[in-house]
């Protein structure tokens, strides 16, 4: 009987570990740290010409598809395929060497 009080408390505490969240990633942890929401975003238009959310912070990069409400990719020819639209890296102090 002590065997299956064992299982069921190591059962419990692995059920529990798995609960684990991890780190915010709402917030930027590098060199200057802060909310991510603070930052400029620009828009990364693909090479299918679907719109992509970019930041560069410096030394880190965030990068998202923007979605409509319905989950449909936002296609909407701010720009030429493959380029780089808005102030995306005017979020950071830290400057980008490439």
């Amino acid at each position: 009987m002590n065997g299956i009080k064992y299982l069921v408390f190591a059962g419990a505490a692995l059920g529990l570990a798995a609960c684990d969240t991890g780190p915010d990633k709402s917030i930027d942890r590098g060199i200057n740290s802060h909310d991510l929401s603070t930052m400029v975003a620009g828009v990364w238009v693909d090479p299918n010409g679907c719109d992509h959310w970019i930041i560069d912070d410096g030394v880190e990069g965030y990068l998202s598809e923007r979605l409509q409400p319905d989950g449909t990719p936002v296609c909407s020819g701010v720009g030429a395929p493959t380029t780089v639209v808005g102030p995306f890296q005017s979020g950071s102090p830290i400057p980008d060497p490439l």
